[in-house]
């Protein structure tokens, strides 16, 4: 999603010109990594789906986890003889009573935008203030070679950013539209040439997809695809998951898989695409027009896409204020975390994309609510059979802001039906997974990568305890407390205060307020 420019322009259009954003400064602002680094007296949720363990001892080595070990039992003094010896050089950080999780993996990841006025710096620092170590940036719209020196330099740990896998959308670079699937095959190869970790698709002609997603399978990378009503009446989800597709983002191609008694979707007759109000509005109503859960189709198509080991990354958020406007407009942080250009670009507009509120109301979110039970039940079965779904974000649109959107992402995996270990799964080795970096990252394990998120309240009992600015409770007192926001993230050994780096952004904000003489105001409010 960027502004203006849509899923038609992708299409149609190969040579991308996009406004780059500001790259994140060089700096360090992490501890470590050390020789050794020794976390000591953890509740551990490994993300495997196993329950919670402790107290551990966790002991990494410069980037790596080399033990974990078991010192003691719940409620006891911890015993010091089963406890890892700090070596000369060595790093402690104290952390009995917390909770310690894989660093999260946010599967569409946009760095920010110049049309939202957001910057690299801004929106890396709201990933890992919120525990996301890595993302997938699913388009490159700063351009691929933009993105490939940020991936480089995030490697080296040069710059304050989660690890970046780099999907390029298909047709970027290219001197000519991609007309033939001879143009494809090229494209795709010389893609691979370039680094890129696979390719972000919005559909084209069928022989198109079809020489693009079967050379890219043969070069070993990856793909995803939003399956875009330009041309999803020829093409669906199953036809890219029989191509080699190995992802899809948000629904779109699935209900159209799902049909029995239609082969397009029931467009009113006065329909435009880029009216952004028909397009959302009609889409709410997708689902009600596909195969209902459990028929003969519906679970013939879902059995087909779990045997070609199909991945679903859903997106829930990103369309959550579809469903209740109100709610996501007037989420908290914004006020100190959403910057005056971001914030400006969420309200009602015919050209920021994602900013289709031209007359939205109880209609049509009743309609959206509708979508989400069916768009959930076939999302949460296909967990139940075996299938992998990810976690990803879409932010920087529809007042989901980065970070914040990705943990509203992990609530609503809960709300389709996701146990809560289910939904750390997701967010960690899942994502490696279909990233195909699961022998580094997405668990705690010995071996793997020293990516972690550490918090001072349990997860498992209230994902809210994750957002930046915590959950509310209430004490012994009767005072109004907030519990949890992410005490610090690991990532490659190093060690960084998370809600520090949230300070930073409220000072970005903050400045950007200074500067422009902006006031928080309602849309429409004089």
């Amino acid at each position: 999603m960027r502004k203006i420019i849509s899923a038609a322009v992708f299409i149609s259009c190969c040579n991308f010109l996009f406004a780059q954003v500001i790259k994140a400064p060089e700096k360090k602002e992490g501890e470590g990594p050390w020789t050794q680094l020794i976390i000591r007296g953890v509740t551990l949720i490994n993300g495997t789906g196993a329950p919670p363990i402790g107290p551990v001892d966790i002991v990494v080595e410069k980037n790596r986890i080399v033990s974990i070990d078991n010192v003691g039992s719940p409620g006891m003094p911890v015993d010091v003889k089963k406890r890892p010896q700090l070596k000369e050089g060595g790093k402690e950080l104290n952390c009995e009573g917390m909770y310690l999780l894989p660093g999260f993996i946010d599967m569409h990841g946009h760095i920010g935008g110049a049309d939202q006025g957001a910057n690299a710096e801004y929106v890396f620092k709201l990933w890992m203030a919120h525990g996301i170590t890595t993302i997938r940036d699913p388009g490159c719209g700063n351009g691929l070679d933009w993105v490939l020196d940020e991936k480089q330099k995030s490697a080296q740990n040069l710059i304050t950013a989660p690890r970046i896998f780099a999907y390029t959308f298909f047709g970027q670079g290219s001197k000519m539209p991609i007309s033939t699937p001879e143009q494809a095959t090229e494209w795709v190869i010389e893609n691979a040439k370039k680094g890129a970790d696979g390719i972000k698709f919005f559909g084209a002609a069928p022989e198109i997809m079809q020489a693009a997603l079967q050379e890219n399978k043969k070069s070993g990378l990856r793909s995803a695809c939003h399956h875009a009503q330009l041309n999803v009446a020829r093409w669906n989800v199953l036809n890219s998951a029989r191509a080699g597709l190995t992802s899809m983002e948000h629904w779109y191609g699935l209900p159209e898989a799902l049909f029995t008694d239609k082969t397009i979707q029931n467009y009113p007759l006065n329909y435009n695409y880029a009216n952004e109000q028909n397009r959302f509005e009609e889409a709410g109503k997708l689902w009600k027009q596909a195969a209902p859960p459990y028929s003969e189709h519906w679970n013939k198509v879902m059995n087909e896409l779990l045997n070609l080991d199909f991945t679903l990354d859903p997106t829930f958020n990103i369309y959550d204020a579809s469903r209740d406007l109100q709610r996501a407009r007037r989420a908290e942080w914004h006020e100190d975390y959403t910057l005056p250009s971001l914030w400006k670009f969420y309200e009602p507009s015919r050209q920021s994309h994602g900013s289709y509120w031209y007359n939205w109301g109880t209609e049509q979110e009743i309609a959206w609510k509708e979508n989400y039970r069916l768009w959930m039940t076939f999302v949460n079965e296909y967990k139940n059979r075996g299938g992998r779904v990810t976690t990803g974000s879409d932010n920087g649109y529809i007042y989901q802001t980065y970070g914040f959107g990705y943990i509203r992402e992990l609530e609503l995996l809960r709300e389709a039906g996701f146990h809560p270990l289910e939904v750390i799964r997701s967010a960690t080795l899942y994502g490696a997974q279909a990233l195909g970096a699961d022998k580094d990252i997405g668990t705690v394990e010995v071996g793997k990568l020293a990516d972690m998120v550490i918090i001072d309240a349990n997860p498992l009992e209230n994902l809210q305890v994750l957002y930046g600015t915590g959950a509310i409770r209430l004490n012994a007192d009767n005072k109004i407390v907030r519990a949890g926001g992410v005490k610090y993230t690991i990532k490659d050994g190093i060690i960084y205060d998370a809600k520090k780096l949230l300070a930073d952004v409220k000072k970005i904000v903050d400045n950007e307020k200074i500067k422009t003489g902006w006031k928080l105001k309602q849309p429409g409010a004089e």
